[in-house]
């Protein structure tokens, strides 16, 4: 539910988005490859895009500024009519509320029942505590039941329909979407995970709202909100003189959640629904992955070696087995003959495949224990013998959590310099987060300093990464520099050892940023959260570019 803003409520169009994205996206693919004539190929391609889509705007714009306004007379009106209906108005305000959201429409329905555009105003009286107790709040309070409790059960009805593959992911952002219309009333992170692939869902949504607003507005339980039907508003609620019997929308919410849940049960799979964690299996997700011999003295390390090694073709394919702090670098006759899903299957994060005959695969900070056991079936010319045998199943153990929950740590800039989004730094593994989320900084000096209270569990026999252990169990990596693993360690002067208690801002190495400058590498500092699985909550604190190791840059809370 969108964040109440009268004067956006009242001038907003969020359709004009839409319509623009819909053109900017259809000329994209009609002239992003266009060859003008000599004279002009400075504005071919991609370059002719937005001086195409600024002229055709510019004519929907006066289209727009003829026909728009009878569109918005004709919301005013139809809100007008339905005024009268008592609570079944309030119910069909509530459906039609919810049917046009996605338009961006419901604006103008909004700005006739919540704001002075009709004489309503039923925020503003409700919040003023003027007007008719049991009637003023009537267009605000069956929203409650549906934010609070109606959508979250649906969101529990999406997870539980989801493909047992898939139910991981489906939970992670049913939870997320849940938890904010919850608390907040914020439903659009919901909303618009089933509103276009599941439409008809979103259209029985619609008809609960209406339910809602309609036999709240029948009973005459009325509550209202600042920001928008969740727990925060509801509680403020509670002491405004002018709520009437608003507990009992908590009841009515519970019975909301029952309608939602089966409602949304049946529907999915009545209409095999395609709502998230439904949608068809990739060749990637189908893909088995592949079963190696095994015998009981391979570890997991080993075993996931010899899953990528049948992956890549064997030693007929596998040339070159090298590694840097995270990623197997490997140099193969034809990166064409290797099998990405089965390599995909193995659970490595994610595939780099270069050219004609590089490949990287990101494995992780333990990544040197699988080039070790790559390394091993390469010198011995191993051949790929995959066969599926209950020692192979049973030696892959799964990892211990030893996370704490509810923790927060802190997270410092590692160096006097400039800050950088993660998405900014120039490896494709770390700007696309494969490895996990964090930040990069820039450094002024080549004083490098621990970003966070913790242990130190890991330096590098490179010297160009450090791993840390933060007390609530976060996993994190200091990477100095960009492929600075090619460089031997000649650059680093590291100034801890493995199992070191360490505090933020104290020094952890020093490295000359000129020699890595001079082999031609860059030499940003990467910090990254690797185990991103238990992170609940990653909030960044950072207030201006320029830092220094003082300078807070993000907290991380545990789940």
């Amino acid at each position: 539910m969108t964040a109440v803003d009268p004067s956006f409520a009242q001038i907003g169009n969020v359709f004009i988005g839409i319509l623009s994205g819909l053109i900017a996206a259809a000329l994209y693919n009609r002239f992003h490859e266009t060859k003008l004539p000599m004279a002009l190929s400075f504005f071919s391609g991609k370059r002719l895009v937005p001086i195409l889509a600024a002229l055709v705007m510019l004519v929907v714009s006066v289209v727009l500024l003829l026909v728009w306004p009878p569109v918005y007379n004709v919301l005013v009106a139809f809100s007008k009519f339905i005024l009268g209906l008592g609570a079944v108005g309030a119910g069909l305000y509530g459906f039609f509320n919810r049917l046009l959201i996605p338009t961006g429409l419901h604006q103008a329905l909004n700005s006739v029942f919540w704001f002075d555009v009709a004489g309503i105003n039923d925020i503003g009286k409700f919040l003023a505590s003027k007007g008719v107790k049991g009637v003023t709040g009537m267009y605000q309070a069956g929203f409650f039941p549906v934010m609070m409790f109606g959508l979250p059960a649906g969101a529990y009805a999406i997870y539980r329909n989801a493909l047992p593959e898939r139910k991981v992911e489906t939970a992670s952002l049913m939870l997320a979407g849940a938890f904010a219309s919850f608390f907040t009333g914020v439903t659009e992170p919901l909303e618009f995970s089933f509103m276009f692939v599941a439409w008809p869902l979103y259209v029985l949504h619609a008809i609960f709202t209406g339910l809602s607003l309609a036999f709240a507005a029948f009973m005459h339980w009325t509550a209202g909100f600042a920001f928008s039907a969740g727990l925060v508003d509801f509680v403020l609620s509670l002491k405004n003189p002018i709520a009437n019997h608003p507990l009992m929308l908590v009841l009515q919410g519970l019975v909301m959640a029952a309608i939602y849940y089966f409602g949304f049960d049946f529907a999915i799979k009545k209409f095999h629904l395609m709502t998230p964690g439904r949608e068809p299996l990739t060749a990637a997700d189908e893909a088995e992955a592949i079963d190696v011999s095994a015998d009981s003295t391979d570890d997991k390390y080993t075993i996931q070696a010899k899953k990528i090694y049948a992956a890549l073709g064997g030693s007929e394919n596998l040339e070159v087995v090298d590694n840097c702090t995270t990623r197997l670098r490997l140099q193969l006759k034809d990166t064409d003959q290797i099998d990405e899903a089965a390599i995909k299957r193995t659970g490595v994060p994610g595939i780099n495949k270069l050219d004609k005959h590089n490949l990287q695969i990101i494995v992780g900070t333990e990544v040197q224990f699988v080039a070790d056991a790559l390394s091993q079936l390469k010198a011995t010319n191993a051949p790929m013998t995959t066969t599926t045998t209950e020692s192979a199943a049973s030696v892959e153990a799964v990892p211990v959590d030893n996370t704490k929950s509810g923790l927060t740590a802190d997270f410092y800039s590692v160096a006097d310099g400039t800050y950088l989004d993660i998405e900014q730094v120039p490896d494709e593994t770390f700007a696309k987060k494969m490895l996990g989320d964090g930040f990069a900084i820039e450094p002024m000096t080549g004083i490098i300093t621990a970003p966070v209270d913790g242990t130190v569990t890991t330096v590098f026999p490179t010297k160009h990464a450090i791993g840390f252990k933060t007390e609530s169990g976060l996993e994190v990596l200091l990477h100095m520099g960009i492929d600075t693993v090619e460089l031997k360690g000649a650059p680093f002067d590291v100034q801890v050892s493995d199992g070191q208690t360490v505090k933020h801002g104290e020094v952890v190495a020093k490295v000359d940023l000129d020699a890595i400058k001079a082999a031609g590498k860059q030499t940003p500092m990467i910090v990254i959260i690797t185990n991103m699985g238990t992170v609940g909550l990653l909030k960044f604190k950072i207030m201006s570019n320029e830092v220094d190791t003082n300078s807070k840059i993000l907290t991380a809370t545990t789940k």
